[in-house]
């Protein structure tokens, strides 16, 4: 079985798609795909399809959900397969489990590579750091779960999978500033800061390359931009580090240190 969740949603059983076109019913798949040899209980998967407000016949057209989806699943066993499509998608006291090892899962790859880099660029392989973070990115297709009609739960699990890419990213950008690849980081960084006005971590990773670039009153601009939608928004200051690294801009400071600025 192979899983992609870092766009649009994928699960394939020998080469074939088994994700169904209907809403509910693909809802279900993606919960118990990114939860994968785990037993997701029958209260989560109806608080994911119908939140709080689920009806009488809930537990019975979840069983309905259930049976399509091992239709599929069947339908993509080879003849010769020992198993059917219940010993794959197996029913458990309250739950249910796709009992099946998968092959390729884009999430659990993401992950192993991201946390690979996070120890490349702590032991200071910025290089090795970089490669690694980059591959690690490069598995996103979009937004993750991007064509699921998540309910609370699948929410959740995008938003968490999109901080970590974030987080990822942030990592990567780090590693290269350490590599001096401040100009090249300039339009990326540009481009997060202007979808993240008030994230504090790309706005002092775009200050320190602009002032690596030979360019400190841009950098200066941007602590006037951040501090200006920091107040108009949440009625507060930069914080104590941002202050800093803003002191040490106006006061020409040869080489910002980055260590010095809690960035990761």
């Amino acid at each position: 079985m192979e899983i992609s969740v870092l766009g649009p949603v994928g699960v394939r059983i020998g080469g074939r798609s088994v994700v169904p076109t209907a809403g509910k019913p693909k809802q279900v798949l993606t919960l118990l795909a990114l939860r994968c040899g785990r037993v997701v209980p029958v209260s989560t998967l109806m608080q994911e399809i119908w939140g709080d407000k689920v009806p009488r016949s809930g537990t019975t057209t979840l069983q309905t959900y259930i049976l399509q989806l091992r239709k599929l699943i069947a339908r993509s066993l080879p003849a010769s397969s020992p198993l059917n499509a219940k010993d794959l998608l197996v029913t458990h006291f309250n739950g249910y489990q796709l009992a099946i090892a998968p092959g390729g899962f884009d999430l659990r790859e993401f992950e192993r590579l991201t946390a690979e880099g996070d120890a490349m660029l702590a032991a200071g392989d910025a290089e090795t750091s970089s490669r690694l973070l980059g591959r690690a990115l490069q598995l996103w297709n979009g937004p993750a779960l991007m064509d699921v009609p998540a309910g609370q739960v699948l929410e959740m699990e995008a938003m968490g999978m999109e901080e970590a890419r974030m987080r990822a990213q942030e990592l990567r950008i780090l590693a290269d500033l350490h590599l001096g690849r401040h100009a090249m980081l300039i339009p990326e960084l540009r481009m997060l800061v202007a979808q993240s006005p008030m994230h504090e971590n790309f706005c002092a990773m775009l200050m320190i390359a602009l002032q690596r670039s030979g360019a400190p009153w841009r950098a200066l601009q941007v602590f006037r931009t951040l501090r200006q939608t920091l107040i108009g928004e949440l009625g507060v200051e930069p914080s104590n580090r941002l202050q800093r690294l803003h002191q040490a801009v106006l006061s020409n400071v040869p080489e910002l240190p980055l260590a010095a600025y809690d960035l990761v």
